[in-house]
């Protein structure tokens, strides 16, 4: 199956069949050194990073509506150098975005902080999947979404209008599963809410919310997969 999906293009998705694999993934087995070396110049030049678990990608394809793949568990170190040789490494990366939309249909994004390896990205609160995200060894996206979510803008979605279905944006970077989740609040109470919490955190992922009112709403340091996201979403309002 390998890497067999349409790039650049949204998808809608109706099924996400992504499983965990015990076994380690080819690249880490054969990157042992380099991971080691990269990471301790990634440390030196941010000592705040920490050697977390992520997954990374070994096969994905779309099929029918549906995403199907197998992914295993790596270290953080292992994903920071396979950021560095993506291409022919036979790895991918996925992750999900809750497209948070306010009352008043604007969007609020966060920017991230100074100490993360992403500072100053501009895109939809989210981190990579960790094998807390699985069950029975499928990956629970939404589990997902809101547990990013809440850790680092301290809202809580769980009684948030989803929409209807997933959908899926892959491109050479990675491969975005996001969902609409619908919040009565307007942008701004929104932001405010997320301001409030972050300024309680003693060292706060994101420096803040990032409010995107229209199409054309573009801020700087925008991740560049969000732009087709928020054209999506405003081509599609309600």
């Amino acid at each position: 199956m390998s890497f067999d999906l349409p790039r650049n293009v949204i998808l809608p998705l109706d099924a996400i069949d992504v499983r965990l694999d015990a076994a380690p993934h080819p690249f880490a087995v054969d990157n042992l050194a380099a991971i080691a070396e990269n990471w301790q110049s990634e440390i030196e030049a941010n000592p705040a990073l920490f050697d977390g678990t992520v997954v990374l990608l070994s096969e994905l394809a779309y099929r029918d509506r549906s995403l199907i793949g197998r992914c295993h568990a790596v270290n953080y170190s292992t994903f920071m150098l396979w950021r560095k040789r993506r291409e022919n490494s036979g790895a991918e990366h996925a992750y999900a975005h809750a497209v948070l939309v306010a009352g008043d249909n604007a969007l609020v994004a966060i920017r991230m902080g100074p100490r993360t390896v992403n500072a100053g990205r501009v895109y939809f609160a989210a981190g990579s999947f960790e094998p807390i995200d699985f069950r029975d060894g499928l990956v629970d996206v939404d589990f997902n979404m809101m547990r990013e979510v809440r850790e680092e803008t301290g809202l809580n979605l769980s009684n948030a209008r989803r929409g209807v279905r997933w959908h899926a944006l892959s491109t050479a970077s990675g491969t975005v599963i996001f969902r609409r989740y619908h919040v009565d609040a307007p942008a701004d109470e929104i932001a405010r809410r997320i301001s409030a919490f972050v300024a309680t955190e003693a060292n706060p992922e994101i420096e803040g919310p990032v409010i995107i009112r229209h199409a054309g709403d573009l801020p700087d340091g925008l991740s560049p997969h969000m732009k087709p996201l928020i054209e999506w979403h405003f081509a599609r309002e309600g």
